[in-house]
């Protein structure tokens, strides 16, 4: 009987701290998109041309893609906070937002002349790309690195890494508002590297801040 109470127990305590855990991801999401948002006004502010620009696919396209990869990167995120989560399904949905972004370059340079490849590729904003994305992320980067402590990632390093991608994902988003380089390409390369470069920070910091 006693046996019976302490299963029982356990299994009040574990839904209690997944219910938990669940609004913890959520307010974190918030104030993460609240700081992002705050970051990028504060030093960039959207393009002149933004409501123009809005009217077009490519420009569009941009949000679609930092979209789709923040919001699978935070359902892998949210598994990899919980002790023998499946984690299959969630780490295949972050290939879809590369994948649609592959296929998009693909259609660019079969449209655009050889000779524009350099230039779409290179663009006018490289600098400001590589060093406004990691700074907008910054902050939501801790704020799910902290996030993480609340859970019990069995694989810190990767789930820091996977924030890196959520607050990469999150801060290109604000990002794409400012940038006029609407090309497929540029994207590719340029916002890639800047959230790689979260991620890394995110796999380095992940085992300090997230153990348990």
């Amino acid at each position: 009987m006693q046996t019976e109470e302490l299963i029982n127990a356990l299994k009040a305590d574990s839904a209690r701290q997944s219910m938990s855990l669940g609004r913890t991801w959520r307010v974190a999401l918030a104030c993460a998109a609240l700081a992002a948002a705050v970051v990028f006004y504060i030093l960039l502010g959207p393009r002149p041309d933004f409501a123009t620009a809005a009217h077009t696919v490519r420009f569009m396209f941009k949000f679609v893609v930092m979209l789709m990869l923040a919001s699978a990167a935070f359902g892998l995120l949210r598994a990899l906070s919980r002790p023998g989560s499946n984690i299959a399904l969630p780490a295949l949905r972050l290939i879809a937002a590369p994948a649609v972004l592959g296929v998009a370059v693909a259609v660019e340079l079969v449209v655009v002349p050889s000779d524009q490849w350099r230039a779409i590729w290179w663009g006018t904003n490289i600098s400001v790309c590589l060093t406004f994305i990691p700074v907008i992320g910054i902050a939501p980067l801790a704020v799910f690195l902290l996030a993480l402590r609340h859970g019990a990632p069995t694989r810190p390093a990767v789930a820091g890494a996977v924030a890196g991608l959520l607050a990469g994902g999150l801060s290109a988003t604000f990002y794409a508002a400012h940038c006029t380089d609407d090309s497929p390409l540029f994207v590719a390369t340029w916002y890639s590297i800047a959230i790689a470069s979260l991620a890394f920070l995110g796999m380095i910091l992940g085992p300090r801040i997230a153990r348990w």
